[in-house]
């Protein structure tokens, strides 16, 4: 049984997810950058929440809930509403049509992220991995 997306613990468990499967270590062996995560309020939630991740060579270093950036300048900043960022753990909208069609909106080098592209998609099997119910 795994945590309400989203939460912190939901967070947490992610965090272990990244760090145990050697699936992600490997593929994203190559990628060092942080990034925030904002999801803006939209259907079930009321509140904008605000997730750090510190991905390094394949493991997750760190991760925090926000109440505000505060100074941080990380790799990447994606925003997506509530729906959206539901939809694609939930895998019914693909994470890089929603870049591309801006339901992700993503600051920061695209050209890194394209390049990056077979990490980013196995990013979000892991976080797909450890969505079970969502708020």
């Amino acid at each position: 049984m795994f945590p309400i997306f989203p939460s912190p613990e939901w967070l947490q468990t992610l965090h272990d997810k990244l760090n145990s499967d050697e699936r992600y270590a490997q593929i994203a062996r190559k990628w060092e950058g942080d990034m925030v995560v904002i999801i803006e309020p939209s259907g079930h939630l009321a509140e904008r929440l605000i997730y750090y991740l510190d991905l390094w060579h394949g493991k997750c270093r760190k991760v925090e809930v926000l109440k505000e950036l505060s100074g941080l300048k990380p790799l990447f900043i994606l925003t997506a509403t509530y729906d959206n960022i539901s939809r694609i753990m939930q895998g019914g909208l693909d994470p890089m049509q929603a870049m591309m069609t801006r339901k992700l909106q993503v600051k920061g080098s695209m050209a890194y992220m394209m390049r990056n592209v077979p990490t980013v998609l196995d990013f979000v099997r892991c976080c797909r991995d450890v969505t079970g119910e969502i708020l």
